[in-house]
């Protein structure tokens, strides 16, 4: 059995882009049989941006409603709060203690602010040796990430080989990257990655008058109703096509080159197809959004049997650093 690590951004409601490319991936990933999955929720992690306590507790329930809609099974697998597993901040004061300065301030979490040192603070600093703690506290053999984060994952690789080396011993299980060239680049609504920082994204679990207004307003070209069209250059049928059978993305396509077939049916089609595919995960997250008790239930279940691993591992990181 393999044991996979993933954390979970809780930086506010997930939109269709991290639908398709991140919850609908993973939760794939732990249907496997022969898969364990740790999968948390970092809200540790977004302290470094979000100081308001009741935003950032909103986008915890959030993003676990989001998880539990679309049918993450966490009975067989491991789901819960990071910021319930005390060990992990430990561990991390055991870890930076053999982290280069050098070497963090070449990460890109720093190095992409540090022209404006004001905005940085010591936990967006830190940022990558508390993700190396989270790994490493569950002996996790593979972690799947974007491009974005395989610089952080190589740091958690070169951090346990450090402090293996320093302790002639296998204190840690160095992780495999799992870096899929695949996961898909969702389009916003402007042409652009769909991004809360763009404001271009599409939120699917908003009420059907909301969802429609957003969807009408994604930007196209000015080509006339009459005019045949370019599938491949409009941001509708872009959207369309990461969430449409082959038989319906063949229609549009279709459609879109014999002409009198403007962007306003194309956008309405794509209205129509987003509102009924996740009509059952939009109940879904609307009877956990109000549930909140529910969503603590099954979280704490989960930190309960994480911090079960964590104690563990973190007692004999205390036994070989002299601390027990």
């Amino acid at each position: 059995m393999k044991r996979i690590l993933t954390g979970i951004q809780s930086s506010g409601k997930p939109h269709l882009g991290n639908v398709l490319g991140a919850i609908l991936p993973a939760i794939e990933l732990s249907k496997k049989a022969d898969n364990e999955c740790f999968f948390f929720i970092a809200d540790l992690h977004s302290l470094t941006t979000i100081k308001d306590a009741e935003a950032r507790k909103n986008n915890v329930y959030s993003v676990a409603a989001a998880w539990l809609a679309f049918g993450f099974d966490t009975g067989s697998n491991f789901f819960y709060r990071q910021s319930r597993i005390p060990e992990v901040c430990e561990l991390t004061w055991y870890t930076s203690c053999f982290m280069p300065f050098s070497r963090l301030s070449l990460a890109h979490s720093f190095k992409d602010k540090s022209d404006r040192l004001e905005d940085v603070n010591a936990g967006l600093f830190l940022y990558p040796v508390l993700m190396s703690s989270d790994i490493l506290l569950y002996d996790a053999e593979m972690v799947p990430v974007g491009k974005d984060q395989k610089q952080h994952l190589e740091i958690t690789r070169e951090l346990a080989r450090r402090i293996n080396h320093h302790y002639k011993t296998e204190l840690f299980v160095v992780p495999e990257i799992k870096l899929d060239e695949k996961v898909m680049i969702i389009p916003g609504t402007d042409g652009q990655k769909m991004s809360k920082s763009y404001n271009n994204y599409i939120d699917i679990f908003k009420p059907k008058k909301q969802l429609k207004k957003d969807v009408m307003k994604i930007v196209t070209d000015t080509k006339a109703l009459e005019d045949p069209k370019d599938p491949d250059t409009c941001n509708v049928f872009q959207l369309y096509a990461t969430v449409a059978s082959p038989e319906q993305i063949e229609e549009m396509a279709a459609n879109y080159r014999a002409g009198n077939y403007g962007y306003g049916h194309a956008k309405t089609a794509l209205f129509e197809l987003l509102w009924t595919k996740f009509e059952k995960e939009r109940e879904q997250y609307d009877y956990y959004m109000n549930n909140l008790d529910e969503v603590d239930r099954l979280l704490s279940i989960g930190e309960d049997r994480a911090r079960e691993t964590a104690v563990k591992v973190l007692d004999r990181v205390r036994k070989t650093l002299g601390f027990s």
